[in-house]
């Protein structure tokens, strides 16, 4: 396995990598590249690359393998993750019954915690009680989050212990939603720093293993608070001597009600905020039937999900927002979410003017059910929608828990051709600990869409997840995200089976890799394997390095 220990720090030699593939508008022939310190110096061809190479420089030979511009995950939670990785693992569970023989097999004498069950996925959809779970536990508290964390398990003596009784969400059972859910999942973070960092650093190093150099944090006070981001951008300036890891680009999800309140938001924090935008919830999930819907779940039509925030609300965020400079936005997964988040933009507008609504630069995060019309509007406002392609694979297509829920309404989920078509922004990322750290997964995702007019091509799929993730933040450097003379030296070399073009038909994929195309080749992703990272780079500095690069 790769070796994923402490990183090396950054060289003072050029290094000059050879005898592969690089992914760069510069040169889609290119072969080699030449990195002088935090920037790439140079891209060309293998003959170019034996005239300059001397003893001065650390020369990499590639052998085949791919250099292409880092990932971003515009979307994903640090603490959660590293805490997902160290808890029960619990998205293979099949059952009731399987999910209490993993409690009870669970070590240590602390709370149980666990993730990513899903009871779409399981014959019996039936849910432990919550006697049960403290049975299995032997009184240990329990927590366990749904795969979609928005809603959760819980045993009786932690929802004691969290004062569940009287929060909305909670009605005597194991599951939890809404406020209950937030108060239990609260009562098991509160950690020390130290064990915060711990978690954060752990899907840091996940993140740089698999071709992550940037990760978009989105904090919010029902997550895990102010402390816990600002530890998370601390990482950007680390101690000496510490391991470097994935840029953060933080965010904090908490409501604004004016331009003054906006702006001592963004200073409070001192870390580079990005904006006040991320899990600012408009609504919740489809999985936990907490998304808004405009009409009921198919399978509870009694159920119409949650609206966090009146459209009043939203308006006089997105308003403080625009006027002040800051990007501003929220979660919204549901038709009757996105209508809310939709309005509000219309009506913050009205108070300060489309032209500093637009120039705000706002981002929706997840987005998942829009039409045309939603669609023309988030053009209009130049919105840019923050997408995770995993949904798709896990949840899209026929019996799937998009269908399970909304029946015909599923068809119409993550609409990303239909996005891209219209010119709206579009940035990618996981969710994680929602689904994994897995770019290529994401990426194969928007190719194999279930619904195949959404389709797009592996290039644009592979600019969501790279350079837009830079532009969707509002990035500083306009030449992040790609591999061109005078660009940041950020970077991941792949391991391949196969380099070719791949567009949403497949019937085309045969003849795109003709050399008269003259576009950068990606890896071939229908062989059932993902490309193994190799190494990855942060402005020259190796965040991860397999010993395979070198052997």
């Amino acid at each position: 396995m790769p070796n994923s220990g402490p990183a090396a720090p950054s060289r003072s030699k050029a290094v000059l990598y050879r005898n592969g593939s690089v992914y760069t508008a510069a040169d889609p022939f290119a072969t080699a590249m030449l990195v002088d310190g935090d920037t790439v110096a140079w891209v060309g061809s293998e003959q170019a690359a034996s005239s300059i190479a001397d003893s001065s420089m650390d020369v990499i030979d590639l052998r085949g393998a791919l250099v292409a511009p880092g990932f971003v995950d515009s979307h994903a939670h640090l603490t959660e993750t590293g805490l997902a990785l160290e808890s029960l693992q619990l998205a293979g569970v099949g059952s009731a019954r399987e999910l209490l023989d993993a409690v009870a097999r669970a070590g240590g004498d602390g709370p149980v915690l666990g993730h990513g069950w899903d009871e779409t996925t399981w014959a019996d959809q039936a849910l432990p009680s919550a006697e049960e779970l403290d049975r299995a536990a032997a009184g240990r508290p329990v927590y366990l989050s749904r795969v979609d964390v928005h809603s959760a398990l819980v045993s009786t003596s932690l929802a004691r212990t969290a004062e569940l009784s009287s929060r909305d969400g909670f009605d005597g059972g194991a599951r939890v939603t809404r406020a209950a859910h937030t108060a239990a999942r609260q009562a098991t973070r509160r950690l020390p720093q130290e064990d915060l960092r711990r978690h954060q650093q752990r899907a840091l190093s996940e993140a740089a293993a698999n071709g992550y150099v940037a990760v978009a944090e989105m904090g919010a006070p029902h997550i895990g608070g102010a402390e816990d981001l600002r530890i998370a951008g601390a990482w950007n300036n680390p101690a000496p001597g510490s391991a470097p890891v994935p840029e953060v680009l933080p965010y904090w999800g908490e409501l604004a009600t004016s331009e003054e309140h906006a702006r001592s938001l963004v200073e409070q924090f001192g870390l580079g905020l990005r904006g006040l935008a991320g899990d600012l919830n408009i609504d919740g999930s489809v999985g936990s039937r907490t998304a808004a819907l405009r009409s009921g779940y198919t399978d509870a039509p009694d159920e119409r999900g949650t609206l966090y925030l009146s459209v009043e609300q939203a308006a006089a965020h997105l308003a403080a927002c625009s006027l002040s400079g800051i990007q501003g936005g929220f979660h919204i997964i549901g038709d009757a979410g996105l209508d809310a988040a939709l309005s509000a933009l219309d009506l913050a507008a009205q108070q300060v003017g489309e032209q500093r609504v637009r120039a705000a630069g706002h981002r929706f995060e997840h987005v998942e059910m829009l039409d045309r019309p939603a669609v023309e509007r988030l053009a209009r406002y130049s919105v840019t929608v923050s997408a995770q392609p995993a949904f798709d694979a896990e949840w899209g297509g026929s019996g799937g828990l998009y269908e399970q829920r909304l029946g015909e309404r599923s068809a119409g989920m993550n609409p990303f051709a239909t996005l891209f078509a219209a010119g709206v922004p579009v940035c990618f990322g996981s969710d994680s600990p929602v689904t994994p750290l897995r770019p290529w997964s994401s990426v194969r995702a928007c190719l194999e869409h279930h619904n195949q007019d959404e389709r797009i091509s592996a290039r644009a799929a592979f600019l969501g997840h790279t350079r837009a993730g830079w532009r969707a933040a509002r990035y500083s450097n306009p030449m992040a995200g790609q591999l061109v003379p005078g660009a940041p030296a950020s970077f991941a070399v792949w391991e391949v089976e196969e380099l070719m073009v791949q567009v949403a038909d497949g019937r085309v994929q045969s003849w795109s890799t003709d050399p008269r195309a003259r576009t950068p080749l990606l890896p071939a992703l229908d062989t059932g394997n993902d490309p193994v990272c190799l190494q990855t780079v942060r402005a020259g500095v190796e965040l991860f390095t397999s010993p395979a690069l070198r052997s």
